[in-house]
């Protein structure tokens, strides 16, 4: 088959871990890009704003770090 480039290998890598999970980290490294900007970070996501609060809220509850609003990409 050959190789399946980048995508391929980045995709390969979620393979086995549970889909909450993999959403998760998505959505906090969008949040991460975003500088904290729940809207932006939901449009990028195609969530409602709303489902990205419960989710943010849900997050933070279970001790993950979630970027504030304004916060600096490291």
């Amino acid at each position: 088959m050959g190789d399946a480039g980048p995508e391929a290998a980045a995709v390969n890598d979620l393979v086995g871990l549970p889909v909450a999970e993999v959403e998760r980290d998505l959505i906090l490294a969008t949040l991460r890009e975003t500088r904290g900007n729940r809207t932006h970070a939901a449009h990028i996501l195609g969530l409602s704003i709303r489902t990205l609060r419960n989710k943010i809220v849900a997050y933070a509850a279970e001790g993950h770090d979630v970027p504030e609003p304004g916060t600096a990409i490291h």
